[in-house]
């Protein structure tokens, strides 16, 4: 399996005058119309913050499973709390992973449109409490630098450096903290499968020295290995859609480590409000010469309202959750 060379961008140099920040948005820019994927250092993100995450995650992999089923997202019509292993599926099929997701913090919305039912609380272990302080810390300190880099965007692409703030919302985000199981098979298994995500930017990180991501390259399937002190940074769906395919979401996927081994990565998903709808950026005209169209994929519409998307993804990733807490909307999908 060969290994993708993705670049490498430093966000400090943003800060570092005009001239840095302009090589930065640049190569920004470059990097997400080619393949959709980039590694970022220079986030001024404290290792402390980062050990106690790692810490906190293994803790909670390590509670005894009643602890971990009294939080099932079986029990959360929104989609919240843990996921035992081989509970979600990717393209129909069976990803071998555990998982906790934890998004907003918000009171149930009883009406509205379908979407609405994304919003709720989560659910928290009540054996380790202080996984809900490292996470929302955690959650404060991503959503700053998602922002930033989406200013960045605006201005590579043309607009106004506000363009994403103004169309945005009140984020929907999402964390999950993920443990991929070692596997005795001979032949990779599928931690996750392939897929695109469904909305705008995605911060993940990774266990160090823990591979096993892969992006698809020209149909090919390449390792894209962590690299000490950076963030593997993807876009999704609706960037693509935004930019009229000028910007390029790109499937990967994860395959499994093999057993003694396992590992831990956390992605941090930046996307709009559920009710917002992102709309075409009126791109420069030698940019708008480059765009290539949205990826057409029938039985996998991009939506431009984000509510839309993330629902759909939520209801075919989490069939069980589906059928008990919204069996009226599981033929729409």
């Amino acid at each position: 399996m060969a290994e993708l060379t993705l670049p490498v961008l430093d966000l400090s140099r943003l800060d570092a005058g005009p001239e840095e920040a302009a090589g930065f948005r640049e190569d920004l820019r470059a990097a997400t119309h080619d393949v959709g994927f980039f590694y970022l250092t220079g986030t001024g993100i404290a290792e402390g913050l980062e050990t106690r995450l790692h810490h906190a995650a293994r803790e909670f992999f390590a509670l005894p499973e009643e602890e971990k089923l009294a939080i099932e997202n079986v029990n959360s019509p929104h989609f919240r709390g843990y996921t035992r292993i081989g509970g979600e599926r990717t393209q129909g099929r069976v990803d071998w992973r555990e998982q906790i997701d934890i998004g907003p913090e918000r009171q149930p919305v009883a009406d509205g449109p379908a979407y609405n039912r994304l919003i709720g609380p989560n659910l928290w272990p009540s054996a380790q409490p202080e996984l809900r302080e490292v996470v929302s810390e955690w959650h404060e300190t991503l959503s700053e630098v998602s922002r930033k880099l989406l200013r960045a965007w605006a201005l590579a692409l043309g607009a106004e450096e506000s363009y994403f703030d103004r169309h945005f919302g009140e984020p929907s985000t999402l964390i999950k903290i993920v443990r991929y199981p070692g596997t005795h098979e001979p032949e990779p298994q599928q931690g996750v499968g392939a897929h695109k995500d469904s909305g705008v930017l995605t911060l993940l990180w990774v266990e160090p020295g823990k591979g096993g991501l892969q992006v698809e390259r020209d149909g090919q399937w390449v390792d894209a290995p962590p690299v000490p002190g950076a963030f593997v940074v993807n876009i999704g769906e609706l960037l693509e859609y935004a930019t009229g395919g000028y910007l390029k979401a790109t499937n990967h996927r994860v395959v499994s480590p093999q057993a003694p081994d396992e590992r831990i990565s956390i992605p941090f998903f930046f996307n709009p409000a559920l009710d917002a709808r992102l709309p075409l950026i009126e791109l420069p005209a030698d940019l708008a010469a480059q765009a290539r169209g949205v990826t057409a994929d029938p039985a996998n519409p991009i939506h431009a309202l984000y509510g839309e998307n993330a629902l759909k993804s939520r209801l075919r990733a989490h069939p069980d959750v589906a059928a008990i807490h919204h069996a009226d909307l599981v033929a729409a999908v």
